[in-house]
């Protein structure tokens, strides 16, 4: 960029050496050429300069997106430790733990998006969940 600004200014110095008068139909042109060129080399240049942090920020996006990717890979899960339930409320899949459902103090699991309770552990009020296995949990 800073070869646009100094072929810029190089071209702002020929016309100041020429001397043409401001009056006249040629320095006026001439000179509203060189100061939109003026101004496309400065806007030019903040995009560049913009364009440098987007791709630093997106690189830094990529790498944390990449870490968390990993972890999440790395997950020791294992298909049967986790019932499935949907929230009545709006939809979406929960999961939770099937520890839970044996668990003697009474639990409620809320639904993270909306904050319904979607599971109670305790036997007198709660329905029978049934997972994606298709097994029944009471």
């Amino acid at each position: 960029m800073d070869s646009l600004k100094s072929k810029v200014a190089y071209l702002q110095g020929l016309a100041d050496g020429m001397d043409l008068p401001v009056e006249n139909k040629e320095g006026r042109l001439l000179n509203g050429i060189i100061s939109v060129l003026e101004d496309v080399a400065e806007e030019l240049e903040g995009l560049e300069e913009a364009q440098e942090q987007l791709e630093d920020y997106v690189e830094t996006i990529d790498e944390d997106l990449y870490t968390l990717e990993e972890d999440l890979g790395s997950c020791e899960c294992e298909e049967g430790d986790y019932v499935e339930v949907e929230c009545p409320g709006c939809g979406e899949t929960v999961m939770f733990e099937s520890d839970i459902l044996e668990d003697d103090d009474v639990i409620e699991v809320t639904c993270p998006n909306c904050d319904e309770v979607v599971f109670v552990n305790d036997v007198d009020d709660s329905e029978p969940l049934e997972g994606k296995d298709g097994t029944r949990h009471s």
